[in-house]
């Protein structure tokens, strides 16, 4: 197994370690440590898009993305390199973890950068006018791969059927794209209340990381009894 393991908090530091520390960088890092203490010949590649943000999309990008890849000039190639670093690093992974804090009730800036950079036509995603009925189709689909988004929000309800989920465009926004993708196989477990710093939000950190815990342990058991198969 591959793990990309991605954090697209500002803040640097887990809130495990400091009381200005994310809870999406505790939450993810708990994650992969677990993981590789059920399976620890799995391999792991991090990524911190919150420290080193994507480039953002622009012009250029545009023109050699949607340029034939046997028809570019050197410089789409140039332009293209860290979007292609990046589809490469997704394409091996089997199991992405990604922590996605709440920023105004959406995904950050960050990881929408790295989300625009990897949703690429030919690479990702499939594109043709003449194909009959939908011209575009999931290029990572049948590949078995999960998502699982780790996040945070200032407020309280915003899981589905909670006062403020309608407004909640985090773990839809990233679960959408990816399952254009064709990654479908989707889990998210989220921190509250963290703007009330009181016994409300140390609960809800100890039932994000039980529920870690046990979501680490269902899915390390299911990888485990597949390759058994």
């Amino acid at each position: 197994m591959k793990l990309l393991h991605i954090a697209s908090s500002a803040r640097p530091d887990s809130s495990d370690r400091s009381p200005y520390g994310s809870h999406t960088r505790r939450l993810t890092d708990r994650f992969v440590r677990r993981w590789l203490a059920n399976r620890p010949g799995d391999l792991v590649a991090y990524r911190d898009v919150g420290q080193s943000p994507p480039s953002p999309v622009t012009a250029k990008w545009i023109h050699a993305a949607f340029t034939k890849p046997d028809q570019r000039e050197p410089w789409m190639h140039a332009v293209l390199a860290e979007s292609d670093a990046l589809v490469d690093e997704l394409l091996a992974a089997d199991l992405i973890v990604a922590g996605v804090p709440m920023y105004n009730f959406g995904m950050p800036a960050q990881f929408k950068a790295y989300i625009d950079n990897i949703v690429r036509v030919g690479r990702t995603f499939g594109f043709d006018r003449s194909r009959p009925g939908d011209p575009y189709w999931p290029m990572l689909a049948g590949l078995e791969k999960r998502l699982v988004v780790l996040s945070a929000r200032g407020d309280h309800g915003y899981d589905p059927g909670g006062r403020q989920a309608h407004v909640n465009h985090v773990e839809g926004g990233v679960r959408d794209v990816f399952g254009y993708l064709g990654v479908t196989d989707f889990h998210s477990i989220a921190i509250e209340y963290d703007e009330f710093a009181d016994e409300r939000l140390q609960a809800s950190i100890a039932a994000a990381e039980q529920a870690v815990d046990a979501l680490v342990e269902r899915l390390s058991r299911e990888v485990g009894e597949r390759k058994a198969a």
